[in-house]
């Protein structure tokens, strides 16, 4: 099982420069993995930053940051294709960083609700899929593979549950695309933590270990005893990461609510984190 922190946890967007500074101290933390959020497909020079995370013996994951005008499943088919390219452009940079999960939302913007009837929901998930399956492909030859993540209901109302990630990963039924789960929206969404990491079973790629607040994994009340054991239960061996924000970046601050620091500092979430999920999980 690998280790990993989200460079959200520091920095915002992650440029070449970060990167350099960031790689060593994770390494020094103690992380097997850097998970490279992509905001702008030109923040980073990702072939550099290949050979940064090299030399520092670093791991990478990638993960999406779905914008409003980036969105698959889209009234507007501008703003479809533009979500559909950027996901594209993400599956490029993944491979060429060296990473094979590239994780988030990949199904609509971040902050998007709406009120769906069944027709309508049943309409956009068959969108998603068709959608899905060309993109798995893409994702397939280049060596990757798409980790869709279930958000909390106050940053999504189409994908909320295990349950409903499951429903359009059975029917693209791509190995190229699996699922992710998150203890933080876990938390807010499942009746059991446990139950939804069983349910999703071999269909999780990726696993993000967030406190219920979004501090340090450990701190708070997620049944983690619990989310160790379903893991253990399903054989789970993937990436097991931390992702949190810093209320200094105030544009990821606004997008994931975050308005104070949870730990007397960023080093600390991190450190106190992989300590604890270390614990709980390795051997």
């Amino acid at each position: 099982m690998k280790f990993g922190v989200n460079g959200w946890v520091w920095v915002s967007p992650l440029t070449t420069d970060e990167l350099k500074t960031l790689a060593p101290k994770v390494k020094h933390m103690g992380f097997d993995m850097l998970e490279v959020p992509i905001e702008g497909l030109n923040d980073l020079d990702f072939a550099a930053g290949a050979q940064i995370l090299k030399a520092n013996g670093l791991g990478a994951s990638t993960c999406a940051a779905m914008g409003p005008d980036r969105d698959l499943i889209h009234g507007d088919s501008a703003i479809r294709e533009n979500g559909m390219s950027y996901i594209r452009q993400c599956i490029d940079a993944t491979h060429t960083l060296g990473a094979t999960n590239l994780v988030g939302p990949i199904f609509s913007a971040v902050g998007r609700v709406w009120q769906q009837t069944p027709d309508d929901r049943a309409k956009d998930v068959d969108l998603l899929v068709q959608n899905l399956s060309t993109l798995a492909k893409y994702a397939g030859d280049k060596g990757v593979v798409l980790g869709i993540e279930p958000l909390n209901r106050f940053e999504t109302s189409f994908i909320n549950t295990a349950d409903q990630a499951i429903e359009i990963i059975d029917r693209v039924n791509h190995p190229s695309c699996q699922i992710m789960l998150d203890s933080f929206h876990m938390n807010i969404e499942e009746k059991s933590l446990g139950a939804a990491i069983r349910k999703t079973g071999k269909r999780l790629c990726h696993f993000h270990a967030c406190e219920n607040d979004r501090g340090a994994p450990g701190s708070g009340n997620v049944t983690w005893n619990e989310v160790g054991q379903a893991l253990r239960d399903i054989g789970f061996d993937g990436p097991v990461v931390i992702e949190s924000f810093t209320s200094k970046v105030k544009t990821i601050a606004r997008a994931a609510a975050i308005w104070r620091s949870f730990e007397r500092s960023q080093d600390a979430l991190a450190e106190n984190g992989v300590e604890f999920l270390k614990r709980l999980l390795a051997g």
